[in-house]
């Protein structure tokens, strides 16, 4: 009877970034605490639903921040059973935030809500413009080195959480021009985005394609 080798242990390189995407991930958790708290408060001075709306868009992403720690500590670490439940955890958080978007444009349609100037706010979403795609993009580079859809997931997230505040600081700079559909227009395309990217990570799809 032939004597079975075990698996080899996952190579150092791979390790270092496994590592480097779970600091990745707690770094973008407390970014995003910070963002949320501070994007609702700029929305509550402001009156601006548009800005609240993205302060809390910020929790349902941190899931999938918290979806890669989780991934990535102790033993889960080199265990494809593992990524395969966070790959679809990951999933289920861009659904939780398609059906999310929708919802908040139809209710400041509704509502008559117009993004209101706010320096606060200005301030907030323009570091995420300028710092969420520089985690986005990391992460997707180290999801494709690891073969981990779940952190090229949370990479995507990021991104669209920069589009996403790209499109309430123009609505902010542009509403007095009175291009106040910019906001409601990129959070309808971001929502479309999100059901897609669910979908791709839910059947495995190569990652960053």
């Amino acid at each position: 009877m032939t004597e079975q080798t075990a698996p080899a242990p996952p190579r150092a390189e791979w390790l270092r970034d496994a590592r480097r995407a779970r600091t990745l991930s707690l770094a973008t958790l407390v970014w995003l605490g910070a963002e949320s708290v501070l994007g609702i408060a700029a929305g509550l001075d402001a009156h601006s639903v548009a800005l609240i709306g993205w302060g809390a868009t910020a929790l349902v992403e941190a899931a999938a921040s918290l979806i890669v720690v989780w991934r990535f500590t102790g033993t889960r670490t080199s265990s494809a059973h593992a990524e395969e439940r966070a790959r679809k955890a990951v999933a289920v958080s861009f659904w939780l935030l398609a059906p999310y978007l929708v919802l908040h444009v139809a209710h400041d349609l509704d509502a008559g809500h117009r993004a209101v100037p706010s320096t606060l706010g200005i301030v907030v979403t323009a570091a995420s413009v300028v710092g969420m795609p520089l985690l986005g993009t990391a992460k997707r580079r180290l999801g494709a080195r690891l073969g981990s859809a779940a952190t090229a997931g949370e990479g995507t997230q990021n991104l669209m959480c920069a589009a996403l505040a790209a499109g309430v600081l123009a609505g902010l700079a542009l509403n007095a021009a009175g291009w106040w559909w910019i906001d409601p227009a990129m959070a309808v395309l971001l929502a479309a985005v999100a059901a897609r990217e669910g979908a791709r990570a839910w059947r495995g799809d190569p990652c960053c394609h």
